[in-house]
Parts: C-alpha cells; sequence; structure tokens
C-alpha cells in the first residue's frame, strides 16, 4: 500500500517531471548526470596525489621530507598546466596519425564547450599520476630543477605519444588498440610507464651515498615513518576506486538519451572491476607479506602496503576483462614478485629505487597486461565447475597483441627518459652535490626542514615547547 508522501511525490513527478524530460531534456539529464559522475571520479583520482605523497614521504630520510612533498605539488601544478597546452594536442593529433587519420588543430584537441574542458580534465589526472611515480624512485639526490624538467617532457611528449597510441585517436582506432592490445585503465600507459621510468633515471642518476658499500653489499636506508607510508597507501588505494570504477561506467547511455529514452550506460562493468580491484589489492598485500615471512620469518609492514599497491596495478589494465579468479591470481603473483624484483634491482643490478616504484608500478603494470589473457572473460573456461569463471579462462589470441603492445611502451619510454635525463647528467645538473646530499634536500633545495624541532644544523636553532633543540633525531645520522 502507498502511503500519503510517496503518493504525493510520484504525483509530483508525474505533474513535473516528465514533462521536462520530453526531447532534448532527456539528452540534457543524460550529460549533466554523467558529468556529475566523471567529476567525482576525478577528484577521488586527484586525492591520490595526496596518498603519494605521504607513501614517498614516509620512505624517505627525515632530511629529505620537504623536497619529496614540494615534488609532488609541483608534479601536478607544472604537469597539468604542460598537459593543458600541449599534452593533451600532442597525444590527439599523435592518436590520430598513427591510426590513419588526419590530423587536427592542437587548439581544437580538447572539444567545444563544458563537454571538452571535462574531457582534457579526465585525461589530465591520469597523465598526472603517470608523472608522480618517478619522484619516489629518484629521491634523496635529484635536482629538483631536473625532475620539474623531466615532469615537463612527460607531460608535454613521452605520455601523451603513449596514451595516443592506445585510448585517443579521434574518429579513428588508436594503432595499439586497433592490433588487439588491452588496457582498460592504464596498467601499461600509466602505471607501467611511471614505474619503467622512475628504473630508468635511478639508472642514469645513480645510488645515494652509502647506498652500496665497495664490495658490492648493500646498506639499508629506512625511510623515516611507517605511519605516513601506510596512511598514504590507505589513501591510494581509496582513489583507486575512482581509478579503475570510474572509468568503467557512464551512468546513462548518451545515444539512447539522443533518442528520447532513458537507458543505462556502461554500468553493467561496474560489479566486474570493483570486483577486480578490490580482490587484487587485498591478495597483493597478502603475496608480498608471505613471501617476507618466507624469507625472513617476519612481515614486513612496507611490503605489506606497497604489495597492495602492486595488485592494484597488476588489474588495472584488465579488470574490465577478468574473472573473479584472475583478479584473485593476478594480485597475488604482483604481490609475490614485489619483494623478490625489488632484491634483484638492489642486490644484483645496483638501482637504488628509494620508493620500489618499478617492482609497484613496472613489472606489476607489466605482468598484469601481459598475463590476463590466462583469466579472460573472453577466454575457454578450465576446471569451471570448480571456481566461478574457471580456474583458467585462457584467451591464447590476446597474448601476442599484449606483448607487441607492452614491448612499444617500455621501448618508448626507456629511450625518451634516459636521453632527457642524460642531458641533465652530461650538463651537471641532474643530481646535487655530496655536500647538499648530506645536508638533506629540506635544507640544500628549500631552505628549510620539516622537523625543525629535532634539527640543530639551521642557521637559527628552532626552539620547541621545552627549550632549544640541540639534538638530530630520523634517517639524519651520517
Amino acid at each position: 500500500m502507498v502511503d500519503v508522501l510517496t503518493y504525493e511525490l510520484l504525483m509530483l513527478a508525474d505533474d513535473f517531471v516528465v514533462p521536462q524530460l520530453e526531447g532534448g531534456g532527456i539528452e540534457e539529464l543524460a550529460t549533466g548526470v554523467n558529468t556529475a559522475w566523471g567529476l567525482t571520479v576525478i577528484f577521488l583520482i586527484f586525492f591520490m596525489h595526496a596518498g603519494f605523497a605521504m607513501l614517498e614521504s614516509g620512505q624517505v630520510r627525515s632530511k629529505n621530507v620537504a623536497n619529496q612533498l614540494t615534488k609532488n605539488m609541483l608534479t601536478w601544478s607544472v604537469g597539468v598546466v604542460v598537459f593543458f597546452l600541449i599534452g593533451m594536442g600532442v597525444a590527439r593529433n599523435v592518436g590520430t596519425l598513427a591510426g590513419g587519420g588526419t590530423p587536427g588543430s592542437a587548439l581544437a584537441m580538447f572539444g567545444q564547450g563544458s563537454q571538452g574542458w571535462f574531457t582534457w580534465l579526465f585525461s589530465a589526472v591520469f597523465a598526472m599520476t603517470a608523472a608522480t611515480i618517478v619522484s619516489g624512485a629518484v629521491a634523496g639526490r635529484a635536482k629538483l630543477r631536473a625532475y620539474v624538467g623531466y615532469t615537463f617532457v612527460l607531460a608535454a611528449i613521452i605520455y601523451p605519444v603513449v596514451s595516443g597510441l592506445v585510448w585517443y585517436a579521434p574518429g579513428v582506432d588508436p594503432l595499439l588498440t586497433g592490433m588487439g592490445f588491452h588496457d582498460f585503465a592504464g596498467g601499461m600507459v600509466v602505471h607501467g610507464v611511471g614505474g619503467i621510468a622512475g628504473l630508468t633515471a635511478v639508472w642514469v642518476l645513480g645510488a645515494r651515498i652509502d647506498r652500496f658499500n665497495a664490495d658490492g653489499s648493500v646498506n639499508v636506508i629506512p625511510g623515516h615513518s611507517i605511519t605516513f607510508a601506510v596512511l598514504g597507501t590507505l589513501m591510494l588505494c581509496f582513489g583507486w576506486y575512482g581509478f579503475n570504477v570510474g572509468t568503467a561506467a557512464t551512468v546513462l547511455d548518451p545515444a539512447a538519451a539522443a533518442d528520447g529514452a532513458i537507458e543505462l550506460g556502461a554500468f553493467g562493468l561496474v560489479g566486474r572491476v570493483a570486483m577486480a580491484t578490490t580482490l587484487g589489492m587485498a591478495m597483493g598485500g597478502l603475496g608480498a607479506g608471505a613471501m617476507t615471512l618466507l624469507r625472513s620469518g617476519k612481515v614486513d609492514t612496507l611490503y605489506v602496503a606497497n604489495g597492495m599497491l602492486a595488485g592494484l596495478v597488476a588489474v588495472t589494465g584488465t579488470a574490465d576483462m577478468l574473472t573473479p579468479m584472475g583478479a584473485l591470481a593476478l594480485g597475488l603473483i604482483c604481490g609475490i614478485q614485489l619483494p623478490l624484483v625489488f632484491d634483484f634491482v638492489t642486490s644484483k643490478l645496483k638501482l637504488d629505487d628509494v620508493c620500489a616504484v618499478f617492482p609497484v608500478h613496472g613489472t606489476a603494470g607489466v605482468i598484469g597486461v601481459v598475463l590476463y589473457p590466462l583469466w579472460s572473460v573472453d577466454g575457454t573456461p578450465v576446471g569451471e565447475a570448480l571456481v566461478a569463471g574457471g580456474i583458467l579462462s585462457v584467451d591464447a589470441g590476446a597474448f601476442a597483441p599484449q606483448i607487441i603492445g607492452t614491448a612499444v611502451i617500455v621501448v618508448w619510454t626507456v629511450v625518451t627518459t634516459a636521453a632527457v635525463w642524460g642531458a641533465f647528467k652530461a650538463a651537471g645538473q641532474a643530481r646535487v652535490t655530496e655536500e647538499h646530499e648530506h645536508e638533506g634536500l629540506d635544507r640544500a633545495e628549500h631552505g628549510l626542514t620539516a622537523y625543525p624541532e629535532f634539527s640543530d644544523t639551521s642557521d637559527t636553532p628552532a626552539v620547541t615547547d621545552g627549550g632549544e633543540a640541540d639534538f638530530a633525531l630520523g634517517g639524519d645520522e651520517e
């Protein structure tokens, strides 16, 4: 039985809402709802920068915290302006040319009116995620001007070319996507590019002072705050739902709205993507924790945190195509590989990737994109009676496009990143002096320290509530 209030609301809807939705009103409603959804997603993805700031600052020494925070803010401030002026136009022109189309004017690449600017902003938050990943790899010794310079090039050329080959090609199929390469929300386009660029920059830049001994043995340089790192991790996990689920959904179908009908858009993918995102995250943490327990007899907190992120990266590229078992398997695999790859990079390659961006974003991005055909919803199920969707669901024809697309992105990223950082190194502008590195980049690059109460290196000693500080804490001991 309908109560009086519900009856009155139904009558109001019948009297006033339906007439307003006739004709073009339905199309306007669909555009408004979809734009509101998209902006919510954009704001979630932007909030991931707060997560990166906390995660990275927690993993560096106390004398470098302000520098790491500054790099994160400048990544956005510089990168988003460059992507507005140059990057988006490059992406769409490259995508159109590579796909066999005719390039348009860079000034017209954003479309017309509010929807065009919305499209640009949606693209920009993905671009800035790729850019900020690099800052964690080169922490503790890169000059601020070199990092900002690289951010400029990445936002203007390096990332836009990759995204143009996979996503942005108005009127034609993007080159790699047309070949069958699938990257749903940036497993390779965003995270793979960021992680591989980070390791390449580390290779050019060199290790921090005292990271390696003369005999090649490795010294542990712990970050100053696991609390910050874990908080940043959970903030990133929260924002990641916008990254993946937001990409999956269009609330109302624009084509149906144009015909005067209201139909749900791409919401059929939302459940699968949300499931894959959650399971990948959880299994990444479990895999990394289990591997550290197996190797050392203890569960490493920082590896669990980074393992959650590696699991998220693993499913980001193909969350729309994964069976439940695929999300579980890829998350677990990428969690397990994290400590193994980080140890290999550090102990064997002698590369100092401070925040483990290569195993978290680089190898996890590659593994997720390349192995997903083993658990594709388009594949042939194996063991279907045991697990929903099969223990495996193999789409053998998808392997070649995934491998080729990944190889193209890796080669482009390595070559361009090495060229930019190599140029800075040749000019003597890539890294700070040995004296400044010992002193800390907070003082050397910014003239301050994130923790003045616990530092006696300032020209004007800080005075705390209890009096003048005369001791040093954190990672400042040399």
